[in-house]
């Protein structure tokens, strides 16, 4: 095959921490025994994971345990904390102390068992700031939680979220006229960040500038040095590292119910020990002309029709992926979404059926509404993944750029974040 483009650089920073020895902070699943990871603001399905500093806004944490198969009601006992890292997701220089007013460890103690599924499982949630931890510092936090009877350097799984000032005032607009192009491949992003009375000693080195593209991290945009810089203003136009490739649409399925065949499903079964979904074969779309869909950008949401409560109601159903799309001599394809956590491992992997001439894969899903993407990869384990070669890349499309500005000056012992804002 020819040299995948890696355009996908919200992988970069996996590369990146290969190669430095970086700690993976990225949010995931260490455990296979648990599943269905969501980290969201509550009451707001589709806001960034950003609370205030001092607000009464919460971030929730939820996930699932499959239960044992014999007894159907064991749980582990769970315990959780708190780090704070940098911009780039690195722990911070700070003592816990120094973030947090409580002990750095508590017991899991919010949790349910699930009603009337065929696959049972125990749904556990984790709420911060709770009365057990308060975070008392702006910045990136990463959550880990473990099993009580083993070390918290082996965790089941891992959550990112953060806590903002709102100290400052972004805003911007994405552009299809770039510096690379009009109505092309890309689309481009002009900022300003309005510092009002907040003090800025050295704008072109105090703030730190991160963009995540629908909910997946970029390259890291570090002390980026702002076009102009005016009293209470500093503007970040016509730079390099706010040029994107556009990509596609995210694909779309739902899953709600199990008796009707939902958005994009082909059939619905009961087989063993539970249901299955079989999806409508997908085909690539890098060739073909863009249509609009309104889509969450990467997100899904549990969901099941009949169910006062879906988080204990909802079926874990057999989802099978399929994609007509030419084998990749050198390479892998994945599916790719927020309920893969954007990972391209084993699990996300396709598995090319030379029989009928195209890529499958079974995964274990819980039902709900789903987004997700077919991105491909070179399997030297140094290439980075490649969402335009199945999907393309079309200027139109309606993407999400989430923007932190965070100031660290010489001699700071840590980052604060000023401001989160969201454009689309």
């Amino acid at each position: 095959m020819n040299k995948l483009r890696c355009i996908s650089a919200g992988f970069v920073l996996m590369a990146v921490a290969a190669a430095t020895g970086a700690e993976d902070t990225r949010t995931q699943i260490f455990d296979p025994a648990f599943r269905t990871l969501k980290v969201q603001v509550d009451g707001d399905f589709m806001a960034p994971p950003v609370i205030m500093l001092g607000s009464d806004r919460r971030i929730t944490v939820s996930f699932d345990e499959m239960a044992d198969e014999e007894t159907g009601n064991e749980r582990s006992y769970l315990r959780w904390s708190l780090t704070h890292c940098g911009p780039d997701w690195q722990p911070s220089r700070l003592l816990e102390s120094e973030y947090l007013d409580s002990f750095n460890e508590a017991e899991v103690t919010d949790y349910a068992f699930s009603q009337s599924v065929y696959r049972h499982y125990i749904n556990y949630r984790i709420t911060v700031p709770s009365e057990r931890m308060d975070p008392k510092l702006s910045g990136n936090y990463l959550l880990k939680v473990w099993r009580e009877e083993e070390s918290a350097e082996t965790p089941v799984l891992q959550a990112r979220f953060c806590v903002s000032e709102e100290a400052v005032r972004v805003i911007g607009d994405v552009s299809t006229q770039t510096d690379r192009g009009t109505n092309g491949e890309w689309q481009q992003l002009n900022l300003e960040v309005l510092t009002g009375e907040h003090p800025v000693r050295d704008p072109w080195q105090d703030i730190i500038m991160t963009v995540e593209m629908n909910g997946v991290e970029q390259p890291q945009v570090e002390r980026l040095k702002p076009l102009r810089v005016e009293p209470g203003r500093m503007v970040y136009e016509h730079l390099p590292a706010l040029i994107f490739p556009a990509g596609n649409e995210f694909r779309r399925f739902e899953t709600v119910r199990t008796d009707y065949r939902g958005m994009h499903i082909a059939e619905n079964a009961y087989e063993h020990d539970g249901y299955t979904a079989t999806l409508q074969t997908d085909f690539g779309r890098a060739d073909r002309p863009y249509s609009y869909d309104r889509t969450q950008n990467g997100r899904f949401k549990i969901d099941e029709y009949n169910s006062t409560d879906p988080d204990l109601g909802a079926d874990y159903v057999l989802t099978r992926f399929t994609l007509d799309f030419p084998r990749l001599m050198n390479g892998d394809i994945y599916v790719d979404g927020e309920f893969t956590h954007n990972l391209t491992d084993d699990s996300t992997r396709m598995r090319y059926n030379e029989a009928k001439g195209l890529y499958e894969l079974e995964m274990l899903l819980k039902q709900g509404s789903y987004n997700y993407r077919y991105v491909a990869r070179e399997r030297d384990n140094r290439s980075l993944p490649d969402v335009a070669l199945v999907e393309g890349n079309h200027y139109e499309t309606q993407n999400e750029y989430t923007v932190k500005v965070f100031q660290q000056a010489p001699g700071d012992r840590y980052a604060r974040l000023l401001n989160v804002v969201t454009i689309r």
